[in-house]
């Protein structure tokens, strides 16, 4: 992993840490990884990721929303599944080829995926989500490279270690979101505009 990646990594794993929460990261066999390289178009920086802290059990926890990510273990089944819904089940059209679901709400089950068409020069791409339940897949930002997509979610740990563990009203989801933003715009202010995590 490159000194950027691994420092949004090392940030998660010490909220997670400090609110106390289990998570597990593990190493993958770099040939597991490769062996998915060409059928799901893992960015390189990705698989660098999953090489270095394979998230086997990782969800985030705030009053908004819980971000599970995906170990490599279930990479293959979530995009077959993106791709070919099971049968009756009611699954948005439009799924693009270019799209890899790298995580998913656990409240809502809503796909967060990159967009290995918009690589950058470190291999990286953004990373978006949608909202399940449409006709069509209607893809918005969550941040504008996977590195960044950690850092957002390190950030919102931290503010929601703010907000206790009591059931949450509107005014209180409200509050999380008014003081989510700003932080946002520090890692990402595309992101913000996307207006998904405000």
């Amino acid at each position: 992993m490159d000194s950027d990646l691994a420092d949004a990594v090392e940030g998660l794993k010490a909220i997670f840490q400090r609110r106390k929460l289990d998570f597990t990261f593990g190493k993958s066999q770099k040939e597991a990884v490769d062996a998915l390289k060409k059928p799901l178009k893992l960015p390189a920086r990705y698989r660098s990721f999953l090489v270095g802290a394979n998230p086997v059990k990782v969800e985030t926890v705030t009053p908004v929303e819980r971000v599970r990510l995906l170990p490599l273990e279930e990479l293959e089944r979530m995009q077959k599944t993106m791709r070919e819904p099971p049968e009756g089940a009611a699954t948005p059209a439009g799924w693009q080829p270019s799209w890899v679901a790298i995580a998913e709400s656990s409240l809502l089950g809503d796909p967060y995926f990159l967009d290995v068409s918009k690589l950058d020069a470190e291999g990286d791409c953004p990373v978006f989500t949608a909202m399940s339940g449409q006709d069509r897949w209607q893809p918005t930002l969550a941040a504008s490279s996977f590195a960044q997509f950690l850092r957002i979610l390190s950030t919102a740990m931290e503010i929601a270690d703010g907000f206790g563990d009591a059931i949450m009203d509107d005014e209180d989801e409200d509050n999380f979101r008014e003081a989510l933003g700003p932080k946002v715009k520090v890692i990402d202010a595309a992101a913000l505009r996307a207006g998904h995590w405000t």
